[in-house]
């Protein structure tokens, strides 16, 4: 009877682990860090925070130094492809806005990638963050 009570608890933690591993809301929702080469305006070191709010990819690029509100954000599922777009500001006050390009990379993992390319009116490059 123990062994069967002990299987029974046993099933159900494992059940529920995967259950709740697996909900673990949109592929973009969360913290991204990582970098952005050859970046001379805002340095190669990058954050990204992002949420979903069941309609719209919302976030901020390196929240708290440069705050770059993102403007658009999609996430396509086909390849599971990720377009974002953000301005700033470089020392001058200029707007400097950029694009970023990429895809997601061990979608299953929680500390998954995203890798590409970003680009601005003044210089581009590679361009890779992984959620924290």
């Amino acid at each position: 009877m123990r062994v069967f009570v002990f299987l029974v608890a046993f099933s159900v933690a494992v059940l529920t682990g995967s259950h709740l591993a697996a909900q673990e809301g949109h592929p973009l929702k969360g913290s991204w860090v990582g970098t952005w080469a050859g970046n001379k305006t805002h340095g190669n070191d990058v954050l990204l925070v992002m949420n979903w709010d069941g309609k719209t990819i919302s976030g901020v690029i390196n929240p708290g130094t440069d705050n770059m509100t993102i403007k658009n954000a999609t996430l396509n599922p086909a390849g599971w492809v990720v377009h974002i777009e953000a301005d700033g500001k470089d020392k001058s006050g200029a707007v400097v806005s950029y694009s970023i390009d990429g895809k997601i990379e061990d979608l299953r993992l929680p500390n998954r990638t995203i890798t590409g390319t970003w680009k601005s009116q003044r210089e581009s490059g590679m361009f890779r963050v992984a959620r924290q």
